[in-house]
């Protein structure tokens, strides 16, 4: 999911503009229904700096699903 307005990262996102941040956790949904993993699960994740694997500097949410997830995740 990639808002068309420019924030860096998540948390950019947020404090700016919560409903636009509210939008993007919508479209994950909708995403996560389209794609048939609603039911089972799905993580919405929002790498934010370097250090967390953030490549891409403008704030996206990647939607994972269809298979199971350990904690710690890796």
């Amino acid at each position: 999911m990639v808002p068309r307005a420019h924030y860096p990262n998540a948390g950019a996102l947020a404090a700016a503009d919560p409903r636009l941040t509210a939008d993007v956790l919508r479209a994950a949904a909708e995403v996560a229904a389209q794609e048939g993993i609603d039911g089972s699960g799905y993580r919405v994740v929002l790498n934010t700096g370097s250090g967390a694997g953030q490549t891409v500097f403008h704030v996206h949410a990647h939607v994972l699903g269809g298979r199971g997830f350990e904690w710690p995740p890796g």
